[in-house]
């Protein structure tokens, strides 16, 4: 595991539970407003797997220490990154983690879904949260897939992950992050028509803060727009909210 950053508690990250959560390092994805650019590409440029390289990471030893002193204090570990199911050795530290009694939540850009599959039909996740970066029309230039890296990009492999979530019979959430520039508000009708009946979606406000990926012409949309946006994939998904709107 390529760990490059551990918030050792969290009352954010997971839903109803104290975590910690760690990031890893690498990503498929070049989405223009990620805030966690560090951890798409520490140190140089990664190759066509998405990778990291030449970053000091966390050992893992040291993640599983603190959680073996935090038990019963801490109730899960958030898996966030970077794109987590890049990791070849993700099931066997998801094993160790559940062997400390913790529960896991899984965030993913929903890109590797046999991965997402396995890790569900083995019953090693207890959360998780998908990001849907944008309409299927939209997709490709919200990922920054598109133009040269075009060949990159698989909607077929979203879609599935949509689909294994829908299924799952665990709690799980998928989530837009509203970024003026990128979307309309419109678009979000089609986001929940495409996402229609699943358990939650969160449509999450912009803000031009962190180590942004590339953020020219970016902004944020206003409170009544994103209130705009909720009513129109409400529409289809019942439980759609709101984040980090003031």
């Amino acid at each position: 595991m390529k760990i490059y950053g551990f918030q050792k508690t969290t009352l954010l990250d997971y839903p109803e539970h104290v975590a910690a959560t760690i990031f890893t390092g690498g990503c498929n994805f070049r989405c223009p407003f990620c805030q966690n650019a560090g951890l798409v590409r520490p140190g140089q440029e990664q190759g066509a797997s998405g990778m990291a390289a030449d970053r000091e990471t966390i050992p893992v030893e040291e993640v599983l220490r603190h959680l073996k002193k935090r038990q019963g204090i801490l109730d899960g570990l958030c898996i966030s990154g970077g794109e987590p199911t890049l990791q070849p050795d993700l099931e066997d530290f998801i094993r160790k983690v559940r062997d400390l009694g913790y529960k896991v939540k899984l965030d993913t850009n929903g890109c590797r879904p046999g991965v997402l599959q396995s890790l569900l039909e083995q019953g090693l996740l207890d959360y998780v949260a998908m990001d849907v970066k944008a309409s299927r029309e939209n997709y490709a230039r919200a990922a920054g897939l598109w133009g040269d890296l075009a060949e990159a990009f698989h909607l077929e492999n979203i879609e599935e992950s949509i689909r294994l979530l829908n299924d799952c019979g665990i709690p799980y959430e998928f989530r837009t992050t509203a970024v003026k520039g990128l979307h309309t508000v419109e678009e979000f009708g089609e986001i929940g028509r495409w996402l229609a009946g699943s358990r939650a979606y969160y449509i999450q406000s912009y803000r031009a803060e962190g180590d942004i990926l590339a953020g020219e012409g970016l902004e944020s949309f206003t409170p009544e727009e994103l209130d705009r946006m909720r009513a129109l994939a409400g529409q289809y998904i019942q439980n759609t909210r709101l984040r980090g709107v003031e």
